[in-house]
């Protein structure tokens, strides 16, 4: 699952336009790494929901910005993984 994720948001990162080349599991979303503004971090946030069905709280949206891309698909894995085994 957390490949998928991580495949997914490399995809849309690209889709919206930001050198994707390069970027590995180590590089931040926000400054100093694949420099996401909070817009930017917004949309992807909404493009992850909608693909995954979470919902990000509003006050995690700094807390993405300091995020790794692994740490992020890590994230996005872990909840999908817990929401899919709450379902059963």
């Amino acid at each position: 699952m957390r490949d998928e994720v991580r495949t997914f948001v490399i995809e849309q990162l690209e889709d919206m336009n930001y050198d994707v080349e390069g970027i590995d599991d180590e590089t931040t979303l926000g400054p100093s790494g694949v420099d996401l503004e909070s817009l930017a971090l917004a949309d992807l946030s909404v493009r992850v929901e909608d693909r995954y069905g979470l919902k990000f709280a509003d006050d995690e949206s700094e807390k993405l910005a300091l995020m790794t891309v692994g740490e992020f698909t890590r994230m996005v894995a872990d909840r999908v993984a817990g929401s899919t085994s709450d379902n059963r």
